[in-house]
């Protein structure tokens, strides 16, 4: 249970929990779970519940008599689990006014209409329009400012019949345009012809409109694609022109791949230091280079047994050897992306071995993907459900095997595996290692992400996933590799 109610609680248990910070107020008389030692001001624990919280707390206030907004419905059809900073409902109860929660959000009851029950569809206890009735109530602008989301739920069409019968029931034939524009412009023309020649039929004049400005150079699946994945190839299409303009031109890819090897070699003690740091994990140069000259197993050194942290150490040399064996690959002239997909779950293995052997994690956590939801500390942008990401990976990796430009590999490569965020732990460690990976197969350098620039390399992140603005993260990678160009 995310959403508590004070009646859920006995009035000393509310407070004993409530001090031991195992309980944290949202508004009056509603709580979520925390954790005592979570740091003042975390804003994890409640982007993690934000969903779940609203979808109770709506039932309780309205019961059945509420739905989202449509342009809400359309993002979460979309793929798009980023929390907003205010929530959209509607409802006939509805107040007109926001109901403040945490770090900033907030539920805005809009007193109108719902749609009709049939036109409602739940998702994970929230409830949406439908489809068809989003695409039809929401306006010209909303495809505008929101042209990846809107795509990526349309895809979801399979023919026009649902969204047909909304328009001729209440006579839209200026929506009607509008959708038949939208359905031309995503490569669909025999529905956007169906819509137009329908409506005429039906007595309606019709003017085709694209509400879109742009069009996409990509078409969408719609024969049971994942919206999701549909979603990554719109932000892969929609991003790669703005990398192109801030990321440095790529050199020459190196003839003989032994000093490239050479010199990633040369910076292991700094690039592991660095990455591990990023992670939390408080590790010396000294104990890295200890674990790397082999002088170091848990057998041998018992008292580093249960030790995270020099695990984490081995763990990380171990799937060091892997990725620099899938570089000497790469130079080597196979397609980096190929590459990436055979050997990235080999990576994961070798990254957590070591603590499967000292019995620190469980066996069954080497198995692959995650089989549960993960958050992203402190972000807004929520990544997708375990059943999305066995689509959105081979998704991924096609992407990076058809994609031209080495720039667009790095940069979108590492974006779209921390946002797909396979795995429950080790995301940003071979998130690095597939950039690295990406950077050799176009001559740039392997590059190190400093620990100072942890908090620049978030921000960045959050701006691509939450905004879809990928300018500040592809200037910063752009930035160290430049650095590394002149060296």
């Amino acid at each position: 249970m995310v959403a508590i109610r004070s009646r859920d609680l006995s009035r000393t248990h509310r407070e004993r929990l409530l001090k031991s910070g195992f309980l944290k107020d949202v508004i009056k008389g509603w709580y979520i779970a925390a954790g005592p030692d979570e740091a003042p001001g975390d804003s994890t624990p409640w982007y993690a519940s934000f969903w779940e919280f609203c979808a109770a707390y709506l039932d309780e206030r309205f019961g059945e008599e509420w739905c989202l907004s449509p342009e809400q419905s359309l993002s979460l059809h979309a793929g798009n689990r980023t929390v907003p900073a205010q929530l959209l409902v509607r409802t006939p109860r509805g107040g007109n006014k926001p109901t403040p929660l945490l770090h900033g959000t907030s539920v805005f009851d809009v007193r109108n209409a719902m749609p009709a029950e049939h036109l409602v569809a739940k998702w994970d206890g929230l409830r949406l329009y439908s489809v068809a009735a989003a695409l039809v109530a929401v306006s010209t602008q909303f495809f505008r400012r929101s042209p990846t989301d809107v795509r990526a739920a349309m895809a979801t069409i399979k023919d026009a019949s649902d969204v047909l019968a909304l328009l001729l029931m209440g006579g839209h034939s200026t929506i009607a345009g509008r959708l038949a524009g939208a359905f031309r412009n995503v490569g669909r023309p025999r529905l956007a012809d169906e819509i137009v020649k329908t409506m005429q039929t039906a007595g309606y004049a019709v003017r085709e409109r694209d509400p879109f400005e742009d069009r996409p150079g990509i078409v969408l699946a719609t024969q049971s694609a994942s919206p999701y994945v549909n979603r990554i190839r719109l932000m892969w299409e929609a991003m790669r022109e703005c990398v192109l303009k801030v990321f440095p031109v790529p050199p020459k890819r190196p003839h003989e791949p032994g000093p490239y090897l050479k010199a990633v070699e040369a910076i292991y003690v700094t690039d592991a230091y660095n990455s591990l740091s990023i992670e939390g994990y408080r590790v010396s140069p000294e104990l890295i280079e200890r674990v790397r000259s082999g002088a170091w197993s848990p057998d041998r050194n018992p008292d580093d047994r249960g030790n995270r942290n020099a695990l984490a150490a081995r763990g990380y040399y171990d799937a060091f050897i892997s990725v620099r064996s899938s570089v000497e690959k790469v130079l080597g002239g196979r397609n980096a992306g190929d590459v990436s997909r055979d050997d990235h779950a080999e990576w994961y293995r070798r990254l957590f071995g070591p603590s499967v052997t000292a019995g620190v994690i469980r066996p069954v956590d080497l198995a692959g993907y995650r089989g549960g939801p993960v958050h992203i500390r402190r972000s807004m942008h929520v990544p997708p459900p375990r059943e999305a990401v066995r689509d959105c990976m081979p998704a991924l990796f096609d992407l990076l095997e058809g994609e031209a430009e080495p720039a667009v590999r790095v940069v979108l490569g590492h974006f779209t595996f921390v946002y797909i965020h396979p795995y429950m732990d080790g995301n940003g460690r071979i998130g690095r290692f597939l950039m690295n990976v990406m950077l050799a197969s176009g001559g740039y350098p392997w590059t190190i992400i400093p620990l100072e620039r942890r908090d620049d390399t978030m921000d960045a992140l959050e701006s691509a996933s939450v905004k879809l603005n990928i300018r500040p993260f592809a200037a910063f990678l752009g930035g160290l590799v430049e650095a590394g160009l002149r060296d």
